[in-house]
């Protein structure tokens, strides 16, 4: 009887951690997720801030060939 007392015990116990690990990973993987939306979001306000410059330098370009 104790020994199979101590089985479930052990079961448990295993169970408990390997739903530990499994939340961890679920947090990392949660983490992660997070970190590429920002890693998109920066990337996309660089592309717009570089398209915005373009665009000044075009019209800066287009004013002086009116001049001309």
């Amino acid at each position: 009887m104790a020994a199979r007392k101590k089985a479930t015990k052990k079961a448990t116990k295993k169970k408990a951690t390997k739903r530990k690990a499994t939340k961890k990973k679920a947090t990392k993987k949660k983490a992660a997720k997070k970190a590429r939306k920002k890693a998109t979001k920066k990337k996309a306000a660089k592309k717009k801030a570089t398209r915005k410059k373009a665009a000044k330098k075009a019209t800066k370009k287009k004013a002086a060939r009116r001049k001309r």
